[in-house]
């Protein structure tokens, strides 16, 4: 399936790449702001940032942004023979969702464990350093691995069904 899901990538056209290339900066900064892996003067972190947080960031704006360029429509003349295959439904929406946990399942995992407001209503401070914290590595790689088999799945879906496009 990951051979047929790069086979896709592969022969996308430029305005593709550029989509998911703002997509990843946009998925960057829409997680790493907030959760303050990166620094801004608009958030602080009470915990420092563990090492893990900044690689689990770049793979969730890289996942996100693959998986959100495949939601760009190739222009007709250009677009790959498999385009039609994104378009079922069951496809599309388990994608969705998978890529939506995992994008949420990536903030809650960098974020800092005790600046989380639902984490501290749910556990207190003292739950959220000794349950929560211990949770978050968990919970990066479940949502690296969401965001993996939804870009997997609709790539896959790309190269699978060749139609060629209408005149």
């Amino acid at each position: 399936m990951v051979p047929l899901a790069l086979r896709a990538a592969a022969s996308w056209p430029a305005r593709r790449w550029g989509a998911a290339a703002a997509a990843a900066v946009l998925t960057a900064l829409v997680v790493g702001v907030p959760t303050a892996v990166i620094p801004t003067p608009l958030f602080s972190r009470a915990v420092a940032t563990p090492w893990w947080a900044w690689p689990t960031l770049a793979l969730t704006a890289l996942l996100a942004g693959l998986l959100l360029a495949t939601y760009v429509r190739a222009p007709a003349a250009a677009a790959s023979a498999a385009e039609a295959a994104t378009q079922w439904p069951s496809t599309r929406r388990s994608s969705t969702r998978l890529g939506t946990v995992g994008g949420a399942l990536s903030f809650f995992a960098v974020g800092c464990p005790v600046c989380n407001k639902l984490v501290l209503l749910a556990l207190g401070t003292s739950g959220a350093l000794t349950v929560w914290q211990p949770l978050q590595p968990v919970l990066a790689l479940a949502s690296l691995t969401l965001l993996a088999v939804a870009t997997v799945r609709r790539l896959a879906g790309e190269a699978a069904c060749p139609v060629a496009p209408a005149a």
